[in-house]
């Protein structure tokens, strides 16, 4: 608040005159000089895109190249036309460019360049659905006025999905015995040969083989 309507909003009686005549004569003196001090600056707020009478935004706008697309909400006009030098300035590199949409209220963009299989030439745009559901006419708009020369801008939307992914441990062990001895013997054929191997917690397994 600036510093005449803080020394207004100051002002205090005494408290033996706060009340009746002397009250409602504070109150107009302040209401008087509030007002003189809007028309005092008025002329200046008019110079501010964002705050300035439609009829004074137009001609504005129209001092800055800006020309307001069919349904376009007037505070997005508004930031357009407040932006205008800022967004001619960073129209020409890939960062300035996704400034201009983040500036615009599009949100965050890729641009890629040079990608296999297409051709020189064309500008991958990257966004989500949504923020071409919302801004399609702005966007367009954008690639319009401060895209490259010579270039192609080709719009990629992306969707994101929600994955669950269910993270735990499981352990386990590979152990391999090996059983050997001699078949000499009175094994008749058809019989087994039992060899006793040890696992590792102590226990005790057999292992047959044929003859």
């Amino acid at each position: 608040m600036p510093d005449l309507l803080k020394k207004l909003a100051g002002l205090v009686l005494p408290f033996w005159m706060d009340d009746g005549e002397p009250k409602k004569l504070l109150n107009a003196a302040r209401k008087f000089w509030r007002d003189v001090y809007g028309w005092i600056t008025w002329p200046a707020s008019q110079l501010d895109p964002l705050t300035c009478a439609e009829p004074l935004l137009h001609l504005i706008a129209y001092d800055r190249d800006i020309t307001r697309f069919d349904g376009e909400p007037l505070t997005l006009f508004r930031k357009r036309v407040a932006y205008a030098f800022v967004n001619a300035a960073d129209a020409g590199s890939v960062a300035g460019f996704i400034a201009i949409f983040e500036r615009l209220g599009i949100g965050y963009v890729e641009l890629l360049e040079r990608q296999p299989g297409i051709d020189w030439d064309v500008i991958l745009v990257r966004v989500t659905d949504s923020q071409v559901a919302e801004n399609t006419q702005l966007m367009i708009q954008i690639v319009r006025q401060y895209g490259r020369t010579c270039r192609r801008y080709q719009f990629e939307v992306l969707t994101s999905l929600k994955i669950y992914i269910n993270s735990g441990w499981e352990g386990g062990e590979l152990v391999c015995y090996h059983a050997g001895g001699s078949l000499t013997g009175n094994v008749k054929p058809g019989e087994y040969l039992c060899y006793p191997a040890s696992l590792n917690n102590n226990s005790s397994a057999v292992y047959g083989a044929r003859v």
